[in-house]
């Protein structure tokens, strides 16, 4: 989060710990956050939670996307570019999708080359690889929201690795 949706860490911990969700922790300035939940919520149900919760404390809107550590670990183990992100992990992201997009704007995708910069989609994840760096590649988080006409967010490979450490500490 940032701009003007800023919300510090601290504040958005304590706000989560206010809806009950138990072993909650921060990542860095990001919006990133770990905690414990009742699984017989989904993920969406849990992401409305929250979104309500930051729109009627903070008075705007922030979408939230949820991954439990198992699919963050299913994540992990479906890269692609496995051999780029452990001699590079800061060349490789993942874009992380709301929900699974519609065939008709996936198409959009078919035959999309930004070269040296590659994409490969399996279920809710976009995998990058941008070998001159994320900042330099068209393949942005807006651009597949754009496409896709879905809500996502983009994690370097770094912090998607790290999550998933944070939540396997806390089961």
């Amino acid at each position: 989060m940032s701009g003007q949706k800023k919300i510090l860490m601290a504040n958005l911990k304590v706000l989560y710990e206010q809806l009950n969700f138990k072993n909650v922790q921060t990542y860095i300035q990001s919006g990133n956050v770990v905690f414990d939940f009742d699984e017989k919520n989904s993920n969406q149900e849990i992401a409305q939670l929250i979104e309500d919760a930051i729109t009627e404390h903070y008075g705007f809107n922030v979408p939230i996307l949820i991954r439990n550590s198992v699919e963050l670990q299913n994540t992990i183990n479906k890269n692609p570019f496995v051999m780029e992100a452990e001699s590079n992990p800061a060349q490789v992201l993942v874009t992380l999708l709301s929900a699974s997009p519609k065939e008709d704007n996936l198409r959009k995708l078919v035959g999309v080359n930004f070269p040296p910069d590659r994409f490969a989609i399996h279920d809710l994840d976009i995998y990058i690889h941008c070998p001159q760096g994320y900042g330099n590649s068209k393949l942005s988080n807006n651009f597949f929201e754009t496409k896709l006409k879905i809500q996502a967010t983009t994690r370097n490979w770094k912090t998607i690795n790290k999550l998933l450490e944070m939540a396997d500490c806390i089961k």
